[in-house]
């Protein structure tokens, strides 16, 4: 096979590492392939990968194994490591600000719940298709290759924009470390639009240095994650404390001044300070007993930290009317502005320190995402590569930070915070959806009527969700548009669960309350998705617009050969199974 042939020459770097497909063994081959668009597109759109086949041909694509040496309570901190960061210790002071006030506890409890119920589906899945590869993989055996690819480019965007935001974030704090203004380390050019003018090359170093310890070792990294992260909760314990000594339960007044509306625009903007969990999943092929480890170390991180957002947005808005609080530093000014000065100095720290291991987390999982794209050719098979010496994805990581690096360099957090919301939110609505696919419906198992019932009420509870958010959107007042949405959206949901029966129970570890938790994660997802500003869905589009032309242009192609390589190597009976995802 084509992928396998790749492989067996390690880490190399020739045209057949990038580009080894029949398609692209002459500009002959190439334009026939594209003559063949359509056919080929359908054939994608309809083929669906097997667990088996992920767990085994797609990984073994990267010749060399990835060492499997994390457990619970690795995954534990990672959970935490990758999640505590920016989104506390920035966005927390810009929503309470300009959006939610004092409420952005409810908007960190709304967007908390969320991130838990995708949790939840991740977690099933992660137990279950151990690989690199994360929510990608779980789309391609799923809902299929092409949703499975534009999930892939915008899970890619997620952890670009992600480290981008959190290395502007550690210059910040830096700064404020070093008795100066947040923005102080940066260059301004005038020449560029103001969004992209103040240049940060302090995060592009801070982005090359994470860069080395990703590369070194997995395990590494995971012990450097939890000498620090205890250090970080130390100063979380501070901050609380210390910050509630000075508490003025006046500031509190008013508690929602921009109303509802704000608590949800917040939110939306708030699912960024969780986002990271889902690298955890992504370490599933690294640890030493997926069906123990992963439930304990997502669930249980995912808990602390929901507890300690609420506790830590609380905190901040007693000690300062919610008008005075800084955008940039939030806690560290904080301090300040109550005569604790020497305090911010501690929180700046700590605050440096949690970003440090977002980025750390985020350039593990980014990599393996990447690793697992371009194992099934969707991307260049020389990214799939695994080094024999560290056991990491070498080429990948690189890769996906030099790309971080340059959008850090130019690009503020408002623009990439809410472009990353957006991702995220959608992707993680797909594998809710994802998960309910994988319940009820199973092959030459589960009946044509009963697939019809399925289709029609995911169909209905994505229908009422949008139109929902749509309706919140525009501000229409009542409650009557809102009655008959949330009421299509539970019955759709109690029709799947009376009328449709599971074709599938999980071999190991389940999400619990199905369908009903998976119908939620949607609802919520797609309703926050209604909360986003309109410039942010507009930077979405032009990105999966140019996934698209790739799509079109290069994965459609690379990934068609690649199947059809397996196909030939398989029987007619396990070809059709393996593209109709029956077990």
């Amino acid at each position: 096979m084509e992928g396998e042939a790749t492989s067996r020459r390690g880490c190399s770097c020739t045209k057949n590492d990038f580009l080894p497909e029949e398609s692209f063994e002459s500009w002959g081959n190439y334009l026939q392939a594209l003559r063949q668009t359509p056919m080929r597109l359908k054939d994608r759109l309809v083929s669906r990968s097997l667990d088996s086949t992920e767990l085994n041909e797609v990984k073994a694509r990267s010749h060399n194994e990835m060492k499997k040496s994390l457990n619970w309570w690795d995954l534990m901190w990672f959970g935490i490591g990758a999640v505590i960061g920016a989104g506390i210790f920035v966005l927390t002071g810009i929503e309470a600000r300009d959006h939610a006030g004092p409420a952005v506890v409810l908007s960190y409890v709304i967007s908390g719940l969320s991130a838990m119920l995708s949790v939840f589906c991740y977690t099933e899945f992660a137990v279950e298709i151990p690989v690199a590869g994360g929510s990608f993989a779980y789309l391609r055996v799923e809902l299929g290759d092409f949703v499975g690819f534009i999930a892939a480019g915008n899970i890619l965007l997620e952890y670009v924009v992600s480290g981008a935001a959190v290395s502007r974030s550690w210059t910040s704090y830096f700064a404020t470390l070093c008795n100066h203004k947040p923005d102080s380390f940066r260059i301004i050019v005038h020449s560029l639009p103001d969004n992209y003018s103040h240049l940060d090359p302090i995060a592009v170093l801070v982005v090359s240095v994470i860069c080395v310890l990703a590369v070194l070792s997995t395990k590494g990294s995971s012990f450097f994650n939890y000498v620090a992260s205890i250090f970080h909760v130390g100063v979380i314990l501070f901050i609380i404390i210390a910050g509630l000594v000075k508490a003025n339960p006046k500031n509190l007044t008013p508690f929602a001044p921009y109303g509802a509306h704000g608590i949800f625009v917040s939110a939306a903007v708030l699912f960024f300070a969780y986002i990271g969990f889902d690298a955890v999943s992504t370490m599933a092929e690294e640890t030493k007993n997926p069906g123990r480890d992963i439930p304990i170390g997502l669930v249980g991180s995912m808990t602390v930290i929901t507890v300690a957002y609420c506790v830590l947005a609380l905190t901040l808005t007693l000690m300062v009317p919610y008008k005075m609080i800084d955008g940039d530093a939030p806690f560290s000014v904080a301090f300040q502005s109550v005569g604790w000065n020497w305090a911010k100095y501690i929180v700046a720290l700590g605050a440096l320190k949690g970003m440090t291991t977002v980025l750390l987390v985020s350039a593990i999982g980014q990599a393996r995402y990447l690793t697992h794209i371009a194992r099934t050719h969707m991307m260049p098979p020389w990214l799939a590569q695994v080094n024999a010496k560290t056991g990491t994805p070498m080429n990948a990581t690189i890769v996906m930070l030099a790309a971080t690096g340059v959008i850090a360099l130019f690009t503020k957090l408002d623009i990439l915070s809410n472009l990353l919301s957006i991702s995220t939110l959608f992707i993680f609505m797909l594998v809710a959806v994802a998960l309910l696919v994988r319940r009820y419906y199973v092959a030459d198992v589960t009946t044509s009527a009963n697939l019809v019932k399925l289709v029609a009420s995911i169909l209905v509870i994505f229908v009422s969700a949008v139109v929902t958010a749509i309706l919140w959107g525009l501000g229409v007042n009542g409650w009557i548009g809102y009655a008959i949405t949330v009421a299509g959206w539970f019955l759709a949901t109690l029709s799947i669960w009376i009328f449709v029966p599971k074709a599938k129970q999980p071999m190991i570890w389940g999400a619990p309350l199905v369908p009903w938790l998976p119908s939620a994660s949607i609802f919520l997802n797609i309703f926050l998705l209604g909360s986003i500003d309109k410039a942010s869905f507009e930077r979405f589009g032009i990105w999966t617009g140019i996934l698209l032309i790739y799509y079109f242009l290069v994965g459609l192609h690379a990934s068609y050969d690649t199947a059809k390589g397996l196909r030939e190597n398989k029987s007619t009976d396990s070809w059709k199974a393996m593209e109709q995802g029956s077990v």
